[in-house]
C-alpha cells in the first residue's frame, strides 16, 4: 500500500485510520451478512441496526436531550442555509445573523429570500480575522444564526452567542462539530456537513428540537420539511447509507478516545504547539487574532506571496499536503481536525523551522 502522508486538507479531510480499516473490511460483507456495506437496503435489518447505533452514539457523545431529533440529511450545510429560513421565516419575520466569514455570508444571502435579515455583527472590516466581542440584536428575531468555526479565516467562537427573548439559536458547526463538549440544550438547531470531523462527504447531521420540527412550515416541498425526515427516521428517501455507516464508526472511535472532553484536550494540545511556534517565528505569522484563533484551521502567512508558494512546495516534498491557504487569506492553512495526528503537527513545525533556517 502507498505510504500515507499528512493530509492538512480543509475537507474532505483526514479520517481516523481505524475507521478506514474497519470500513475496508466490511466492503465485501457487513459482519457475517454476506452482503457488503455499500449494498445493503436502507430498509433492511442490517442497515437499520447501523442507523440506530449511529444515532445512539451520536446522542451519547454530546448528551443530546430526549426532546431533540437527530437527522441524517443530504445537501450539505449549503442546503441548510435555505432550509432553515424556508421552514421558519415568513416575509414579516426577522432573523439575526452573526457574519464572521464566507459561509455565514452565504447563509445570509439565502435567508433574504424568505424574510428579513438583520446583521447583528460583522467582522468583514478586517477580512474576518476576528470574532466580534459583541452583537447588536434586532427587537424580536425569530432565530439567531452563527457559524461556530470559520474554516477559511481560521477563527472560532469561544463562547456561544445568547439570543434575545424567545429567539432560538441556530449553529452551522460544520468544521468543529464534536471537537469539544457542546451543551445542545442551548440550541434550537445545530447542523454540520460530515466531511471534516464526522466522516466522508455526503451526510448533513441536523440536531433539532422537537417543538421546532412540529412548528415548521407546511407549505414547502416534503423533502425540505424536517418533520418528514423525523417521522421517517431519516429514511424518507434513500439516505447515503455508506456515509452514515462511516459516521457511526467515527462516533465509536470518538468514544474510544474518551469522548468530547478528551478530544478537546487533544485538539488544544495540537493547535497550541503550532500557535506557539507561530508566535515566536520571525518568518511566519498567524492571521487570526489571538483570542479568536481556531483549533481546527490554523491560517498563517510569511507576508511574501512568493515565499508562501516556496514553503508550500517545500512542505509537499516532505509529505505535508493540503497546506495552501484559501485565496481570501492567502498563505497557508493547516486543518487539524479531530482525526489529524499530533505527529503531523510536529512534522509541520519541524518543516517550518527548517525552512526558516534555510532562508536565513
Amino acid at each position: 500500500m502507498t505510504q500515507r502522508i499528512f493530509n492538512f486538507s480543509p475537507g474532505p479531510a483526514v479520517q481516523p485510520e481505524p475507521v478506514l480499516q474497519e470500513a475496508r473490511e466490511n466492503l465485501l460483507s457487513l459482519g457475517n451478512t454476506g452482503i457488503g456495506v455499500l449494498e445493503h437496503s436502507h430498509r433492511g435489518k442490517a442497515f437499520s441496526a447501523v442507523l440506530a447505533q449511529t444515532e445512539a452514539d451520536c446522542r451519547a457523545l454530546a448528551g443530546i436531550p430526549d426532546n431533540y431529533r437527530v437527522l441524517f440529511l443530504q445537501g450539505g450545510a449549503s442546503t441548510q442555509f435555505f432550509q432553515v429560513p424556508m421552514n421558519f421565516l415568513t416575509k414579516g419575520d426577522t432573523a439575526d445573523y452573526l457574519v464572521t466569514g464566507a459561509w455565514s455570508e452565504k447563509a445570509v444571502e439565502q435567508a433574504r429570500r424568505y424574510g428579513n435579515v438583520h446583521i447583528a455583527c460583522n467582522s468583514k472590516d478586517r477580512n474576518h480575522s476576528y470574532i466580534p466581542a459583541t452583537a447588536s440584536y434586532s427587537d424580536r428575531p425569530k432565530y439567531v444564526h452563527f457559524t461556530s468555526n470559520n474554516t477559511i479565516f481560521g477563527t472560532q467562537f469561544k463562547v456561544d452567542p445568547k439570543p434575545p427573548g424567545d429567539a432560538f439559536l441556530v449553529c452551522d458547526a460544520s468544521s468543529d462539530i464534536y471537537s469539544r463538549p457542546i451543551d445542545v440544550a442551548k440550541y434550537g438547531i445545530i447542523y454540520a456537513g460530515s466531511q471534516k470531523n464526522l466522516g466522508p462527504a455526503g451526510v448533513t447531521l441536523v440536531i433539532i428540537r422537537d417543538d421546532l420540527v412540529k412548528s415548521a412550515a407546511l407549505d414547502i416541498p416534503d423533502m425540505l420539511q424536517y418533520r418528514f425526515h423525523a417521522e421517517n427516521d431519516s429514511c424518507y428517501n434513500t439516505p447515503p447509507t455508506f456515509v452514515i455507516y462511516c459516521m457511526g464508526l467515527v462516533f465509536k472511535w470518538l468514544r474510544q478516545q474518551g469522548g468530547l472532553k478528551a478530544i478537546a484536550e487533544h485538539n488544544e494540545a495540537k493547535a497550541g504547539k503550532l500557535y506557539s511556534y507561530l508566535d515566536q517565528s520571525k518568518m511566519f505569522r498567524g492571521t487570526a487574532d489571538r483570542d479568536s484563533r481556531s483549533l481546527m484551521n490554523v491560517t498563517f502567512v510569511t507576508g511574501n506571496e512568493t515565499l508562501d508558494k516556496r514553503f508550500i512546495a517545500f512542505a509537499e516534498q516532505r509529505g505535508l499536503d493540503g497546506l495552501k491557504g484559501h485565496r481570501s487569506v492567502g498563505g497557508m492553512r493547516a486543518s487539524i481536525y479531530n482525526a489529524f495526528p499530533a505527529a503531523g503537527v510536529d512534522a509541520l513545525v519541524a518543516a517550518m523551522q527548517e525552512f526558516e533556517r534555510s532562508q536565513g
